[in-house]
């Protein structure tokens, strides 16, 4: 794939994944306690080849645009600027013991269940720790965060699982 197609389907899942957050998932709430941050998904599923300063930029200009829409002063560009930050190091945690193939992609299907649960939990648990106690600016409620981050998180994995499931291609088969 070239590098002109490339920049312009990742710009592509850029406009989809803030659309679909701003106008669509922005206005649910799970029991007033939870809310979907599905934009990570644009995070979380960038291919693994890309470098980690574009992830960081991507991250910044992503948590940028959410913080416009929600008037949130900062809060979304620093959680998924972490987010952006600590990829990199997650997927080498999880490293394949035959390692990464230039074509695997973060795919539920291609990396399995296991693989997937796991690098899924983990940065969106990091994302909403720091998001929630950012936005609450102290720990002066700390069991009434916990509750909104817990709720958040399992709102928000189930969300981006339905999208792996549902836009994500089926596993090929390695040659």
């Amino acid at each position: 794939m070239s590098v002109l197609a490339m920049l312009v389907r990742q710009l592509l899942r850029f406009g989809i994944y803030a659309g679909v957050q701003v106008f669509i998932v922005g206005q649910l709430s799970l029991f007033g306690l939870g809310w979907c941050f599905l934009y990570l998904g644009f995070i979380l599923f960038l291919p693994l080849s890309t470098p980690i300063a574009l992830q960081l930029l991507l991250g910044f200009a992503m948590g940028l645009s959410m913080d416009i829409s929600y008037d949130t002063g900062g809060l979304h560009a620093a959680a998924a600027v972490l987010l952006a930050y600590l990829r990199p190091w997650v997927l080498r945690l999880l490293t394949p013991r035959d390692g990464y193939d230039t074509q695997d992609t973060v795919n539920v299907h291609q990396m399995g269940w296991q693989w997937f649960s796991v690098y899924l939990l983990l940065l969106v648990s990091v994302h909403h720790v720091v998001y929630f106690f950012l936005e609450l600016g102290s720990f002066q409620y700390p069991l009434r965060t916990l509750g909104r981050v817990g709720v958040s998180i399992l709102f928000t994995s189930v969300a981006l699982l339905i999208v792996q499931l549902l836009f994500y291609p089926v596993r090929r088969g390695r040659s």
